[in-house]
């Protein structure tokens, strides 16, 4: 997909997701891949063989935080979410000889926050890689953005994403509805060349199929949101926001470059 903020804008709303051509540079994508190779097994790192998955990712790479926030990526998000949006997840993916897998059709449901309180509208509680995880009330999962970066490019012949345009309209969808988005529509393959960037929602029915040709498709998946939680509760990467937030001012006004 090519297009500025409007037509990317339109696109996520009306399909759920855009396709970014080129988000980040050649020398970001080398930069990000060496601090992946550096993170240790206590990381919350799954290995089969090869790292594949890295959970905590904002807090295990404390650069991807600046990336998160840096201009060309804040261009992507701001237009659909507001200048108020914040980095709250990151995740990477990597699909290896050694880590070939499939994942059927589902929407991402769960959220992470620092620890667990119980509050109206929130529940299936679960813990991964030492974090709480939690399904919100779907209007919170509506006001999120997921911005994945692709480190290698995504093809036909590397178990890339599949998607429903348009079912993140539909709210949460139970097995009985997913199946009925399978036997009636036909999913849309997202291919996108390493540097570039897939826009999607959450509540978007996606999955995908174990490569062809097996060999790395490496993705930083970055989840945003534009609202607090309620009742106490807490994004699990909000407490480095506003540190976050003032190394990068105090870098703009060095005049550090940032971009990708």
């Amino acid at each position: 997909m090519t297009g500025g903020a409007k037509a990317i804008t339109e696109r996520v709303g009306r399909d759920g997701f855009a396709i970014v051509p080129r988000a980040v540079g050649e020398e970001r994508i080398v930069a990000l891949l060496s601090a992946f190779d550096a993170i240790s097994e206590s990381a919350g790192v799954r290995r089969r063989g090869s790292v594949y998955a890295i959970r905590n990712l904002l807090e295990a790479v404390p650069p991807l935080r600046e990336v998160a926030d840096s201009p060309p990526v804040r261009s992507l998000v701001e237009p659909l979410l507001g200048a108020d949006c914040f980095a709250v997840r990151a995740i990477f993916f990597d699909k290896t000889p050694e880590a070939n897998w499939k994942v059927a059709w589902h929407q991402d449901l769960s959220i992470a926050v620092r620890r667990r309180v119980e509050a109206e509208g929130f529940g299936a509680w679960t813990e991964k890689a030492g974090v709480a995880h939690v399904q919100p009330p779907a209007d919170v999962l509506r006001d999120m953005l997921t911005l994945r970066l692709h480190l290698d490019a995504s093809d036909e012949t590397n178990g890339p994403l599949k998607v429903f345009p348009g079912s993140h309209l539909c709210g949460r969808l139970g097995a009985v509805e997913i199946q009925r988005w399978r036997e009636s529509r036909e999913p849309v393959e997202c291919h996108v060349p390493r540097g570039g960037a897939l826009l999607m929602k959450p509540l978007l029915l996606h999955a995908s199929s174990a490569s062809r040709e097996p060999r790395h498709r490496r993705v930083v998946h970055l989840e945003f949101a534009a609202r607090e939680l309620p009742a106490g509760l807490e994004w699990f990467g909000e407490s480095a926001r506003e540190n976050l937030r003032f190394g990068i001012n105090a870098r703009l006004r060095r005049g550090v470059n940032f971009d990708l």
